[in-house]
C-alpha cells in the first residue's frame, strides 16, 4: 500500500473509529474501513501506445463530444505531480498562477499516478496515448508528497492536502480531482474542503481499493472522499458492476468505470498499463463533470453534481442511495442529449443532509461552507496522516464480487451508459465467509 508521508506537525486529528453511516447491511456484514491501496497495474501490450480505452465507447463518448467536449473546463489535479510533456498531454497543462510554495515541481511526476490521472480526463490520444473523457479541458496540477515520494527534502517542500486544496479553491479550475486517500478526519483539511465549495468548486475524490480486508467494526470510506462536499468515486468494470475491492458505505456518491482504464505503468512514461481502482473511476468522474459544466456554463456546482446523480444508471428510488454504487452509474450523455434539463436550484447542495450526517461524531468541525481566510503559511509536508495512499498503486484487484445496477436507459432503449446485468443484490466473499448482501438503503 502507498500512503501519504505522514508529518502532521501539531494538526488535530480525528480517528474515524465509531463512526458509521446509515446505509445497512440486510446481512449485518462488517465492510470497508479504510487503507486505500495503490494503483494496480497490468502491462499493456505495447510500450508506447494505450490499451484501448473501452470507457469511452461504452459511455458513448463520439456521441457526447457532438454536445461537450469539456472546452473551457480547467479540472485541478492533486495527485504525484503530472508530466505536462506526454504526447496525449502537450497543450493541455496550464499553470493556474499558483503560490510557488504549492506550484513547486508541479509538472514533475515522481510516480506516473498523477499523469495517468490528467490522461484519462484531458488527454488528447496523440501518438497513441490515453484520450481523455474531457479532451478540451486543461489540468491544474498540484504535486503532494504522497509515499512514492522519497526524497525527505522534496518531501518538506510538498504542499500538505490542505494546502493544495486552498490553492485549487482560488484558482481559475472549477473541478478539483483527488484520487487519494486516508482514515482520518484532520480539522485543516476539512476546512479547506469547505473553503472549496464556498468558492464554487466540484470536488471528487476515490473512495478507496480496501473493501473486504479491513477489520474495523462499521463501514467507513477514506478522506477526503468522507469530508462534506467532496463526491465520494466508487470503480465498476464493463458490466456495470462494482470492483470486489471498492470500499463501499454511505460515502458512495457515484460509481464510473474503473477497472482495466489505461495508465502508465511508471514513471519512466515508456509503456502504458491498465488500472484497477477507484482512482481512474474519480478521474473519469471529474471528466463527466467537466463535459456538463462546459455544455452549461452558467451553472453552479450544486447544480452540475445534482445533474449528475439525477442522470446515473440505477433502479431504485434516488432517496435510497445504493452502499455500494451511491446514486448509481455516472451518465454524463444523459445531460448532455437534453438542452433544456432542469438542474435544480443554484444554492441547494443534494448532497447536504449525507455531508452533515457524516460528521455529527465530529465535535470541533462544523461543516458550513463559510470562506475561511486562505493561510499563507510556509509549504509543509504533503503528509496530513499516516495512511494516505494514491487510491491505485498497487496490487490488481478483479472486479464482478460488487453490486450490479440494471436501469433502463430513457431515450434509445438502451441498458445503462455501458451494458449491465444481473440483479441488486450480490455475493461478497468476507473472510472466507459467503454474505448476501442486498442494496444498501440509508436508515431513517
Amino acid at each position: 500500500m502507498v500512503s501519504v508521508i505522514s508529518r502532521s506537525g501539531g494538526r488535530t486529528a480525528t480517528g474515524i473509529a465509531g463512526r458509521t453511516r446509515g446505509r445497512l447491511s440486510a446481512a449485518g456484514a462488517t465492510l470497508g474501513a479504510l487503507a486505500m491501496v495503490s494503483m494496480g497495474m497490468v502491462p499493456s501490450a505495447s510500450a508506447a501506445e494505450a490499451p484501448p480505452p473501452w470507457h469511452l465507447t461504452a459511455m458513448k463518448a463520439e456521441q457526447m463530444w457532438k454536445a461537450s467536449t469539456g472546452e473551457g473546463m480547467t479540472v485541478a489535479v492533486i495527485d504525484t505531480g503530472v508530466n505536462a510533456g506526454t504526447p496525449a498531454l502537450k497543450g493541455q497543462v496550464v499553470d493556474g498562477d499558483l503560490p510557488v510554495e504549492v506550484a513547486y515541481k508541479s509538472t514533475e511526476d515522481y510516480s506516473g499516478h498523477g499523469t495517468s490521472m490528467a490522461e484519462i480526463i484531458a488527454g488528447t490520444g496523440s501518438a497513441g496515448g490515453i484520450k481523455g473523457l474531457a479532451p478540451d479541458a486543461k489540468i491544474l496540477p498540484i504535486r503532494i508528497g504522497l509515499n512514492g515520494l522519497k526524497d525527505k527534502s522534496e518531501i518538506k517542500k510538498a504542499p500538505s492536502v490542505a494546502e493544495a486544496i486552498r490553492a485549487a479553491a482560488d484558482s481559475d479550475a472549477k473541478i478539483i480531482s483527488m484520487s487519494f486517500g486516508g482514515s482520518f478526519i484532520l480539522k485543516e483539511e476539512a476546512e479547506a474542503v469547505a473553503y472549496a465549495y464556498s468558492k464554487g468548486k466540484l470536488l471528487f475524490a476515490a473512495v478507496g481499493n480496501d473493501a473486504g480486508k479491513a477489520t474495523f467494526k462499521g463501514k467507513f470510506i477514506g478522506y477526503p472522499a468522507g469530508y462534506p462536499y467532496v463526491v465520494g468515486v466508487a470503480a465498476a468494470d464493463k458490466t456495470g458492476t462494482v470492483g470486489k475491492f471498492s470500499e463501499h458505505g454511505i460515502d458512495v456518491d457515484l460509481a464510473a468505470p474503473g477497472l482495466d482504464v489505461p495508465a502508465w505503468c511508471d514513471a519512466t512514461f515508456t509503456q502504458y498499463c491498465t488500472t484497477q481502482g477507484t482512482s481512474g473511476a474519480t478521474a473519469v468522474a471529474s471528466a463527466s463533470a467537466a463535459l456538463v459544466w462546459s455544455a452549461h456554463p452558467d451553472w453552479t456546482n450544486n447544480q452540475v453534481l445534482n445533474a449528475l446523480l439525477e442522470t446515473a444508471g440505477r433502479d431504485w428510488p434516488r432517496e435510497q442511495p445504493s452502499n455500494y454504487l451511491g446514486y448509481g452509474l455516472i451518465r454524463p450523455r444523459v445531460v448532455l442529449a437534453e438542452p433544456g434539463f432542469d438542474p435544480g436550484a443554484p444554492d441547494a447542495d443534494p448532497l447536504i443532509k449525507e455531508h452533515e450526517s457524516a460528521f455529527k461524531a465530529s465535535s470541533d468541525f462544523k461543516p458550513t461552507p463559510e470562506p475561511i481566510p486562505s493561510t499563507s503559511a510556509g509549504a509543509s509536508s504533503g503528509a496530513e496522516a499516516e495512511g494516505e495512499a494514491p487510491a491505485d498503486a498497487g496490487k490488481p484487484a478483479a472486479g464482478g464480487e460488487g453490486e450490479t445496477a440494471a436501469a433502463a436507459e430513457a431515450g434509445d432503449g438502451s441498458s445503462l451508459v455501458w451494458p449491465i446485468a444481473g440483479a441488486i443484490a450480490a455475493v461478497v466473499v468476507i473472510g472466507g465467509v459467503t454474505v448476501v448482501v442486498l442494496r444498501k438503503r440509508r436508515s431513517a
